[in-house]
């Protein structure tokens, strides 16, 4: 058992001295690395030579802050007139946009009216056909009534009692009274079915006239609106575009 244990130490002992002797070689070949790098250059300041030298044959330095002074100057002379070009080009930029607009607001309105005149048309139309539906409606209510009323002519005829008389005298009855009143009767009441017809035709026909006068009232009133229009995009066409004016 002991002998386990010390083999056992010993080899923890030897594995111990394997790392140090490993960590210290890596540390060596780093440092050997870090001198082989590239030494950093020197930067060196020309020498300023004095008169003497200069003329001696040698070179000599020569200042431009003279000349980078005057360069300024200038350049900043047609500056001004850039500005200025640019200015009368954006005064016209300026003037050409707002006749643009002004004639895209013409079209406007004039793309406006023919909307206008195209519902104008349209109402028109139906207008026009609706006063024709009216107006056929009071054409038959009309003919109704007469229709009625020559029905209610001929009753009346036919209840005066010298036409009754003549009438039951025919049926060749044993009870010629009874026969007239049955008669009498029979014609008071289509005379009242007659009445009632009559009255709410007529009721009817006073609408409907009211109704054509209101339908050709608004066919008017359309085809007033649709001249004016009609006379208006001449004197829109006429009219010159406004340019502002520049601005000083």
């Amino acid at each position: 058992m002991q002998r386990i244990m010390r083999s056992v130490a010993v080899l923890v002992v030897l594995v111990v001295v394997l790392g140090l002797s490993l960590i210290d070689a890596g540390a060596q070949t780093r440092r050997k690395r870090r001198s082989r790098r590239a030494p950093r250059p020197v930067v060196t300041n020309p020498t300023i030579t004095s008169p003497d030298e200069s003329a001696s044959g040698e070179t000599k330095i020569i200042s431009t802050a003279d000349e980078t002074s005057a360069d300024p100057v200038e350049t900043t002379k047609p500056k001004k007139k850039k500005t200025a070009n640019s200015d009368e080009d954006m005064q016209d930029t300026i003037n050409a946009l707002s006749n643009q607009v002004n004639r895209l607001n013409d079209k406007l309105t004039q793309m406006q009216s023919n909307d206008r005149s195209l519902l104008d048309m349209e109402r028109l139309t139906r207008a026009e056909q609706r006063s024709e539906s009216l107006r056929s409606q009071q054409l038959e209510a009309e003919t109704k009534l007469a229709d009625l009323q020559s029905q209610m002519d001929q009753i009346d005829y036919a209840l005066k009692p010298e036409n009754i008389e003549r009438v039951t005298s025919g049926y060749g009855t044993t009870r010629p009274e009874e026969a007239r009143d049955t008669r009498r009767r029979q014609l008071e009441s289509e005379k009242a079915r007659l009445q009632a017809q009559i009255r709410i035709l007529e009721t009817s026909r006073t609408r409907l006239e009211t109704a054509v006068a209101n339908a050709d009232a608004e066919v008017d009133a359309l085809r007033r609106r649709l001249q004016q229009n009609d006379a208006t995009p001449s004197v829109v066409e006429s009219q010159p575009a406004r340019s502002p004016k520049p601005e000083r």
